[in-house]
């Protein structure tokens, strides 16, 4: 299955604005969705135990009110804290939630969220004061104390302060709501909702506002329709359905998986791209939500607990003894509105998306000129003589993974005109870079950031003509723009050691052996002897480290399925494998969603994001092959390699996986491998001196 392409609205800052809401959308979500089963173990207790539930049991209902008021809130702000500071952020966020726990009757999702990331900010910036200036001896100590310390503070600032204030906020969002529910207009809550789902603020609205109000309704009236607000899966579901009926050809291959993921899985981020790819067709998700939530007031539908995920199957277990008619009547007039208003807003439009589909090959070239008049427009320069670049940068979204494999190809074929070459997060390019090499997604991004740096853009992570561009400019002394080479070669020679005073190949100069950097990969240099001594020679080949790519890690001839799903099966590998805490997955779908991971000639290395790195235990690989390919956003993909790493130590795996990866005959070796043995072989060969 693969989704429409909705890049244009990610990582963008056109509609910036945009970009960064769903970047603070993922943020907020990323406290919520690690604790989904806290919640649904809630719900179950809630629907099976309370008075009006199946099995009524005054004992075990005694749980539902610590649960929801004290466990599901330091959880939010337990992992809100972990996201910013990892353990140590992790704990002081608990702390400082307990602070808002206690300060409010209700419960404090909201306020979870809002400290537990900011007590962890707090501590973060205390500990980087503090380093370096603690005597040897007393790290643990200094540790210990400056948590405890600040997390007091914080918490009393909670229960005195933020507590009542977020408390008081809740009270005025009750009485808005109630004023909406007692006037029949809950209904207009859609048009807030569905808009912000699509921005991925949907667990926030949901989690953070919805439910505690919903939770309050129910324990007066034993369920509460609020908590059917976000989660109805009906209008989802009628936008997917039009799709499937009036959408391009294209388009309607990816319908089927996605509604069955929608419907059952309750993942409702799996229609955002259709609804990115045609703005206008939000106006059916919002018309099938009003119009589910004024037949559900009408006939009285609720659930008794938070259905999360927004799952069919989640509904039917949240629904109280006597609410099914009410709830499927609600879902079934949710979906047909939702379907009618979006089959009439794509079905006009559908011969010009197929139009738009034939010209999709040439968006690559788009995107680079676009970057080009960017650039001339925003200040940006528009080219670089190659003879003058001393300095190459590889820019992703995060500064690590996909950016190191690029990195690692331009470093050997820059090293012998002596170039330096490093990888940063877009948002952090060094001001001295003459050369930023990103992709397409990110380069405006890059050329707000470096302003006076030529942005070359790339679509491919391994293989792009624009990496061969930088590198014909520089040997040949010729000027590079973003989309080419122009002027006549200067020479070779003249190029490669003009002004540059290092040691290369062709341009032999007196620096020792020893003084090549450790990171340059696989590069050779002679040394112009000025005594009797021999040319010294050395040679530098990064390898993957032994255990690095174990033989459980490699699975060989897997049945294509969807990209989602190879990335998920990929994350599970390193998660049996002790490698990483399940959490990690989501962080690499994460990813996924910001800028993809496909390095072009079948191969992909999904990761997960900077913040998801809180959840690698240790480096390690995996090894997914899939004979028949996978649409990966449509293009092929025959080998998925998952990578976890939590520091530095990902630079030397991703520099000898692009050694290996470079060289075709070896991935053409990898792809056909029917051998574990021949796999580990291939990719963790002998060092060589």
């Amino acid at each position: 299955m693969s989704l429409p392409d909705a890049r244009v609205n990610k990582n963008l800052e056109g509609p910036g604005a945009r970009a960064r809401i769903q970047k603070f959308g993922g943020f907020l979500a990323g406290m919520i969705m690690p604790n989904i089963g806290a919640f649904i173990a809630w719900g179950l207790i809630t629907a099976l135990f309370i008075e009006t539930g199946w099995i009524p049991n005054e004992k075990l209902a005694t749980l539902v009110d610590p649960m929801i008021k004290y466990l599901l809130p330091l959880l939010i702000g337990y992992t809100g804290g972990k996201t910013v500071h990892g353990t140590r952020g992790a704990v002081i966020g608990a702390v400082a939630t307990m602070g808002v726990v206690i300060g409010s009757d209700v419960p404090m999702f909201l306020g979870a969220m809002i400290m537990g990331p900011l007590a962890a900010w707090l501590l973060k910036k205390l500990d980087n004061a503090l380093e370096g200036h603690i005597p040897s001896g007393f790290e643990m100590l200094i540790d210990n104390f400056s948590l405890g310390i600040l997390g007091m503070i914080l918490a009393i600032l909670g229960g005195l302060g933020i507590g009542p204030v977020v408390g008081t906020l809740m009270a005025v969002l009750a009485s808005g709501v109630g004023w909406l529910v007692n006037n029949h207009l809950l209904p207009l809550a859609s048009v807030i909702v569905e808009p912000a789902k699509v921005l991925f603020l949907n667990n926030a609205i949901n989690h953070g506002i919805l439910t505690p109000l919903g939770i309050e309704q129910a324990k007066a009236a034993g369920s509460s329709i609020l908590f059917m607000v976000e989660s109805n899966p009906g209008p989802g579901l009628g936008l997917l359905l039009a799709f499937w009926v009036a959408g391009t050809k294209k388009v309607r291959q990816s319908v089927p998986g996605a509604v069955i993921i929608h419907l059952f899985g309750g993942i409702h981020e799996i229609f955002f791209p259709y609804v990115l790819m045609k703005p206008k067709t939000i106006l059916a998700t919002i018309a099938g939500a009003m119009s589910g939530l004024f037949v559900g007031g009408l006939l009285g539908a609720g659930l008794v607990g938070p259905a999360s995920p927004g799952s069919i199957l989640a509904w039917f277990i949240m629904t109280p003894r006597g609410g099914y008619l009410p709830m499927i009547v609600m879902f079934l007039v949710a979906t047909a509105v939702s379907f009618a208003v979006a089959y009439l807003l794509i079905r006009g439009d559908k011969k010009k998306d197929e139009a738009a589909e034939l010209e999709a090959e040439g968006r690559q070239a788009d995107a680079a000129g676009q970057a080009v008049a960017e650039a001339e427009a925003g200040g940006s320069t528009a080219s670089v003589l190659g003879s003058d670049v001393s300095k190459v940068i590889i820019a992703c979204d995060a500064g690590m993974g996909s950016s190191v494999m690029v990195a690692s190809q331009m470093k050997k074929k820059l090293a012998p005109y002596g170039i330096e070459v490093a990888h940063t997060p877009v948002d952090q390019i060094p001001a001295d870079a003459q050369v930023v090499l990103t992709h397409e997604g990110l380069a405006a991004r890059a050329i707000k950031t470096a302003p006076n740096s030529l942005v070359v853009p790339f679509s491919n992570y391994m293989g792009d003509p624009a990496f061969t561009r930088v590198e014909e400019a520089i040997r040949d002394g010729r000027r590079l723009t973003a989309t080419g080479i122009s002027g006549e070669p200067v020479g070779a020679a003249v190029a490669a050691g003009a002004g540059r005073g290092t040691a290369t190949a062709a341009s032999p100069s007196s620096a020792a052996a020893e003084d090549i950097p450790e990171h340059v990969v696989d590069v050779e240099v002679t040394e112009e002897p000025t005594t009797s001594q021999p040319v010294a020679r050395k040679r530098k080949t990064y390898t993957l480290a032994a255990g690095v790519l174990p033989r459980e890690n490699v699975r060989l001839g897997l049945a294509s399925v969807s990209k989602e799903e190879a990335i998920r099966q990929a994350g599970q590998v390193l998660v049996d494998n002790g490698a990483a805490d399940p959490q990690y997955i989501e962080g690499m779908i994460d990813r996924e969603s910001e800028i993809s991971t496909l390095l072009g000639e079948g191969i992909a290395i999904p990761h997960g994001t900077n913040a998801a790195r809180a959840h690698v235990k240790h480096a390690a690989l995996g090894f997914l092959q899939f004979p028949d390919g996978i649409d990966w956003d449509g293009k092929p993909a025959n080998l998925v390699i998952p990578i976890a790493s939590n520091s530095d130590e990902h630079v030397g795996v991703l520099a000898a996986l692009a050694t290996t990866l470079a060289d075709p005959a070896k991935a053409e070796r990898l792809r056909a491998a029917t051998d574990v043995d021949e796999v580990i072989d291939l990719l963790t060969p002998e060092n060589e001196e």
